[in-house]
């Protein structure tokens, strides 16, 4: 029996795998969660003796059931490969008392890069189970990595286009250099006159825009998304907290089926997502731990159990993090009503129109698993020189993040659990906020300098990314209104 998926906000809905992926948003809003998770039935001893691609392959099949096993394999086998420039994929780092995964080590040196090698892979093969004949349009916004991840991910991909846009100033140089210099006649990129929340509601506003669907269909396209909110992103970063914790059971730090505790620097909650639900396959995961900038409207909510966006929006040094509508965070509420899709699309209603909801105590008593704190900008910038001190290990501003609340947890509960921090950029997409941490007078100097600088004190080569977008031409350059959103998608697809 094939694994079915089911909208958060209307349980009547249910459809395969590879038709969830292809279509990316419910009809309704709602986002495709699986009926049930998957049981991970497999030993930690053959866990262990598994490479990336074995274990991507492990987690994935039991959750995409529909695809045969040659289908998801060949999509597996095309995603991490030489992009990754390590065969390992994703290496782990012991400092400062915790295990930092690197999830940067991909073609944009992001951790987006775990799912958006992998995603275009998944949605062709959708389309052509689903006998889709139209292109595929990937429309997503970014609020810094998914946007050059997606970019770099389908620039070529047959039958596919993607648009992508992102705040124009709220990226880093870098984030923004790497996105509008992007090859690919079927990429575009176009900076908004807002924020990432004001991009993302336009994108959701487009998607559920049935007049435009039809004048896109007419044309020969359809819509489908590659930000978190698409099933095909979520599930493959389940797939690096397994193999994590097999690789530190095989290395004989942590005993068998000994718990530990995951910190997950996130915004709009799809990576810490990830990890509960390989805490539900069976991973022996204690506390989840979700690490907020000062946009800490996560907090809040696991403080409180009131989700209130309804707050100023703050620019940070961690800005993949500057959101204050969790997208991802509707697939754990509706968890926790019971998968009850009425009572999750209510609360979902009086966030759009009022800005904020209320959980009830039954719901509350359910997120006993998680912990919630934040890091202020001086925390930040605090953690990052004090890691780099102590142990030479440079981090980037979303890790610090997560440095600086794993250890205000560890002060505050004394408890001493292994843990495993999801170490989500290199330093590197990050240097000017990084390097002046480590020392203010690094400022001076350019943003390419800066990197320079960071390989040699930090004894690290600089990734291809950064020396493929030194001297690159922009080859985008457009910039609207939110509001003009849907007049840029029709002209790039010359739909009139």
């Amino acid at each position: 029996m094939d694994l079915m998926y089911s909208s958060t906000r209307n349980d009547k809905i249910k459809m395969t795998a590879s038709a969830a992926i292809l279509k990316g948003l419910a009809d309704d809003g709602g986002l495709f969660v699986p009926e049930t998770i998957p049981s991970l039935d497999i030993s930690m001893e053959e866990l262990a003796e598994m490479d990336y691609q074995e274990t991507a392959y492990a987690v994935m099949s039991r959750f995409f059931t529909d695809f045969t096993e040659e289908e998801l394999k060949n999509c597996i086998r095309r995603a991490y490969d030489s992009k990754f420039d390590t065969e390992e994929i994703v290496p782990m780092t012991s400092a400062d008392n915790a295990h930092y995964l690197e999830l940067f080590h991909g073609p944009t040196i992001a951790f987006k890069d775990m799912a958006l090698s992998i995603l275009p892979h998944l949605l062709i093969t959708s389309a052509k189970k689903n006998n889709v004949k139209n292109d595929i349009v990937i429309l997503t916004a970014t609020s810094g990595d998914t946007g050059k991840a997606a970019l770099a991910g389908f620039a070529g991909v047959e039958g596919t286009k993607i648009i992508v846009f992102y705040p124009k100033n709220g990226v880093s140089p870098i984030q923004e250099k790497q996105m509008v210099t992007q090859k690919g006649d079927n990429t575009f990129v176009v900076g908004i006159n807002g924020n990432f929340d004001q991009a993302q509601t336009g994108v959701k506003k487009m998607f559920n825009d049935s007049a435009l669907s039809a004048e896109l269909d007419a044309a020969g396209f359809q819509f489908s998304s590659a930000n978190s909110i698409n099933i095909g992103r979520l599930i493959p970063q389940v797939a690096y907290y397994v193999y994590a914790y097999a690789k530190l059971f095989k290395k004989g730090v942590v005993a068998k089926d000994e718990k530990i505790n995951v910190v997950v620097p996130t915004g709009n909650f799809g990576n810490i997502l990830a990890a509960f639900y390989a805490k539900n396959m069976g991973l022996p995961i204690a506390k989840l731990i979700c690490a907020s900038n000062e946009n800490k409207v996560l907090v809040d909510f696991f403080h409180t159990g009131a989700y209130d966006k309804n707050r100023d929006f703050i620019l940070t040094s961690s800005p993949s993090m500057d959101i204050l509508i969790s997208s991802n965070l509707e697939r754990l509420i509706y968890r926790i009503a019971g998968n009850d899709a009425e009572k999750n699309k209510k609360l979902m209603e009086a966030l759009a129109s009022e800005g904020r909801y209320e959980i009830t105590e039954e719901m509350r008593a359910q997120l006993s698993g998680f912990y919630g704190n934040y890091a202020s900008e001086e925390e930040t910038a605090a953690a990052i020189k004090k890691i780099y001190e102590d142990c030479g290990y440079i981090i980037d501003t979303h890790t610090a993040v997560a440095a600086s609340v794993f250890h205000k947890y560890q002060t505050e509960t004394k408890d001493q659990t292994k843990t495993i921090i999801a170490s989500t950029a290199s330093p590197f997409k990050f240097t000017r906020s990084v390097m002046t941490a480590i020392n203010p007078e690094y400022d001076s100097m350019d943003d390419f300098e800066l990197a320079d600088e960071l390989s040699k004190i930090g004894h690290v080569k600089i990734p291809r990314a950064i020396e493929e977008i030194r001297n690159a031409p922009v080859l985008h350059d457009v910039v609207c209104e939110v509001e003009e959103m849907p007049e840029v998608v029709k002209e790039f697809l010359k739909v009139k």
